[in-house]
């Protein structure tokens, strides 16, 4: 079984240097209920369905299966509840892990978050400079809220 271990931190924008290049993003969900979702992703030209279970700590099911840009697009535009989530992506090395760092925008426009996935719920994780306050166990910042509940609809951070 597929699963995901990860930890979200919020990024110090003052400390904060993006790599040259993003991975432009746009994703959306299919209504679902009990903390299990159904992700559409277009992450440049490629595009994924992901199929995630309810947490159990860090830990969560979670199955990513390559899909074509066209259905992506449709499955968009036609089934998709919400805004869309719409980011860029920066990939980011640091003390032998892959930082993934997400710099909203549209309805999120002003947040930036970043996560990085484990091998174990208790790994050690030495923190990047730019890593601000963890908020892994605040569901407002997971993708799927993001989508129902915009970042620039809250009245404090």
């Amino acid at each position: 079984m597929g699963q995901e271990i990860e930890r979200k931190f919020l990024v110090k924008t003052e400390l904060w240097q993006p790599p040259e290049a993003g991975c432009p993003m746009r994703q959306g969900y299919l209504p679902v209920q009990d903390k299990r979702t159904v992700r559409v992703r277009i992450a440049g030209d490629r595009a994924y369905l992901t199929l995630k279970g309810p947490a159990q700590g860090l830990v969560r099911p979670e199955f990513e299966y390559p899909i074509p840009v066209a259905d992506a697009e449709a499955i968009l535009r036609d089934l998709c509840a919400g805004p869309l989530i719409e980011k860029t992506r920066y990939r980011v090395s640091f003390a032998n892990l892959i930082w993934e760092v997400d710099e909203f925008l549209g309805d999120n426009l002003g947040l930036l978050l970043a996560e990085v996935e484990l091998s174990a719920p208790d790994q050690l994780v030495e923190l990047p400079p730019w890593a601000g306050l963890e908020v892994t166990d605040d569901p407002r910042y997971y993708n799927a809220s993001l989508a129902r509940y915009p970042f620039r609809e809250w009245s404090s951070v």
